[in-house]
């Protein structure tokens, strides 16, 4: 369970030179430039939160409409959200090492999984890396095995799945 004093909340373009840090720092492996967190924040600020506790940033989430089975590549501007989209995309929910175990990244996945009910797509869906697969399922999320997507999945790692939670 979340500390009192730790809370989600809407991301501001002010945070975002905090979150590109804590890309960094969390995701050394996955570098992302500051450009596609502004960008994501830009073209979907719902789908962008940060977790604040004690005057500072812990974790965030960046996730926006998108098409089934289509992830963006990872460190890859959008141009534009579809008009049309099919799925919800997760593209990042990252936290700092001590906000793990908390419950925060299940609070953000079920307040997300709401917006996105609200919404009325169909799915959510993420790309898992780092062993995260068991934490997704625990979500609801189920691994999607799909040839057409290895491309796209090489630049998250070897262990990189794509996974999706109907809804």
């Amino acid at each position: 369970m979340l500390t009192e004093r730790a809370s989600w909340r809407q991301m501001q373009p002010a945070d975002l030179p905090a979150v590109h840090a804590l890309q960094a720092l969390i995701h050394p492996a996955y570098p992302e430039d500051a450009a596609v967190f502004a960008e994501r924040l830009r073209l979907y600020p719902p789908g962008c939160r940060v977790l604040e506790g004690n005057g500072r940033l812990t974790a965030y989430a960046i996730s926006h409409p998108w098409l089934d089975r289509a992830p963006p590549q990872l460190n890859t501007l959008l141009g534009e959200l579809p008009p049309q989209p099919s799925t919800y995309y997760l593209h990042d929910i990252a936290l700092l090492p001590e906000m793990r175990g908390t419950g925060a990244a299940a609070e953000v996945v079920t307040s997300l999984a709401e917006q996105v009910r609200a919404e009325r797509l169909p799915s959510l869906s993420l790309i898992a890396v780092n062993g995260s697969e068991g934490f997704w399922q625990r979500q609801g999320f189920a691994a999607v095995v799909d040839d057409t997507l290895a491309e796209k999945l090489r630049s998250y790692g070897e262990d990189a799945q794509f996974m999706m939670r109907r809804l």
